[in-house]
């Protein structure tokens, strides 16, 4: 096993030279003994490997004594939702999320939908299962039973939004062969709209294209048809489904930071002087919006396990990433690939806007980069790059919350470190089009120097 599989979120790497099903038993034991559990949910996603593991999992976890609920092939928000309603100690989904075919990984959670993190939890298994110390075997196997849940989900994602408010939108959508095609089509049934339905056919060998919508290659579908047939709407999902993207009524790509301030105005209508956290990339959009329509915007460190621990802590309403994560207090402070889309559909009907139109206003105001990578030769020039853009804008206000942030009054920006390589990313905002090119021009400059 390559230990680097283990990364700060889950267990993510290349079949079966990373991660096989020797490996994946081992880390079904290692989790059974890391959480006393009794019982644990296992799923997965549509990847052709996806089978083997989860089987090789529920063996390793059995073996331990642990009782296996496996729910099937599910998108990975519905394994946080049967581990709620089933009150289960924790649970997987073997999944490799928006990465190509030939990857394959675990995501795991504890009790309450609470994930492990590379700060708690995936370390010590890592370390059980690399010093040989995994928990020994059971006087009693554990017992596997099957549950379906599809239709309580459906139900559960439904209840955020008032269905019968929602308009008779013209709606494009695509699942890139992933599960979104299992749950969206239950889900948009039972709505008004008329829907276009791009790679529903879930298939791990991604025969139309790759189920990461961030990248622009992978939308092309899905614009195409937004423009030929003049959607108002078009909503993609990556493979696992717990991230979806928006693709307006003109064929524009809505950036991540954008439907994270449109998102907090819907809850805020309802919820006024609510919390909602942002992650430190994002536009200023998301603060002003929230701001203006009366709520607490609070800024927070990238990656889902610390998002909704601050969303705990601060019983915040909705936070958002701008990478399509979206996180929700009534969905156990989990994110979800398909309350975004709802929640969405039912603001443009209750302004009675398209999404075009309800971007018009941020789209003049806001002028972001999106993330631009840069490699660097060796993981020790990190730190030392970071210093040196810190001494660079040193007349700025700055964070460092993850990376360094740097603010002036009409432009910021953040650039933070890759968790696995020598990579930095800039994210950069100002309030011009041609300013955001020449500063984003100019920080590049000072890192690739």
């Amino acid at each position: 096993m390559n230990p680097d599989i283990f990364k700060a979120y889950d267990i993510r790497g290349v079949y079966p030279a990373d991660l096989d099903e020797a490996a994946a038993r081992d880390i079904g034991a290692a989790f059974a003994g890391y959480l006393n559990a009794e019982r644990i949910g296992v799923g997965r996603d549509m990847r052709l490997s996806s089978p083997a593991l989860a089987a090789a999992f529920v063996d390793g976890a059995t073996s331990r004594g642990a009782d296996v609920v496996d729910y099937g092939m599910i998108a990975t928000d519905m394994l946080y939702f049967g581990v709620v309603r089933d009150g289960l100690d924790g649970g997987v989904q073997i999944t490799a999320s928006h990465n190509p075919k030939q990857y394959n990984g675990v995501k795991m959670v504890r009790r309450g939908a609470v994930p492990l993190s590379g700060d708690e939890g995936i370390g010590e298994i890592r370390e059980m299962i690399a010093t040989g110390r995994l928990p020994r075997e059971a006087a009693r196997r554990g017992a596997v039973s099957t549950r379906s849940m599809l239709d309580a989900y459906v139900g559960h994602v439904l209840s955020f939004i008032d269905a019968s408010a929602v308009a008779p939108f013209d709606v494009v959508l695509d699942a890139g062969s992933g599960m979104g095609g299992l749950v969206a089509p239950p889900l948009f049934d039972r709505l008004p709209c008329r829907t276009t339905r791009l790679c529903f056919e879930i298939d791990g060998r991604f025969p139309h294209h790759e189920a990461n919508p961030l990248i622009e290659e992978n939308r092309r579908d899905i614009t195409d048809a937004v423009v030929r047939g003049k959607a108002d709407v078009g909503i993609a999902w990556d493979g696992d489904a717990d991230r979806c993207f928006f693709i307006d009524g003109a064929g524009g790509f809505v950036p991540g930071d954008f439907v994270t301030a449109l998102l907090a105005e819907a809850f805020l209508l309802k919820h006024p002087g609510a919390t909602i956290i942002y992650d430190l990339r994002a536009s200023h959009a998301v603060r002003d919006t929230v701001a203006r329509h009366g709520g607490q915007a609070l800024m927070n460190r990238v990656g889902h396990a610390f998002f909704k621990q601050r969303m705990r802590e601060t019983n915040g309403i909705f936070g958002g990433e701008v990478t399509g994560h979206y996180y929700f207090r009534d969905n156990f402070f989990a994110d979800n690939g398909f309350i975004p889309a709802l929640l969405m559909l039912e603001l443009m009907s209750k302004k009675g806007q398209s999404l075009q139109e309800m971007l018009a206003p941020l789209r003049a105001k806001y002028f972001i980069s999106g993330e631009i990578n840069t490699k660097l030769p060796s993981l020790a020039m990190v730190p030392h790059k970071l210093a040196q853009i810190a001494a660079r804008y040193a007349d700025a206000t700055q964070y460092t919350l993850d990376g360094v942030s740097v603010e002036y009054p009409d432009w910021h920006f953040n650039v933070r470190p890759s968790n696995t390589e020598p990579l930095l990313r800039l994210n950069l905002e100002a309030r011009t089009r041609q300013q955001m090119e020449a500063r984003r021009d100019e920080v590049i400059a000072l890192i690739r120097a």
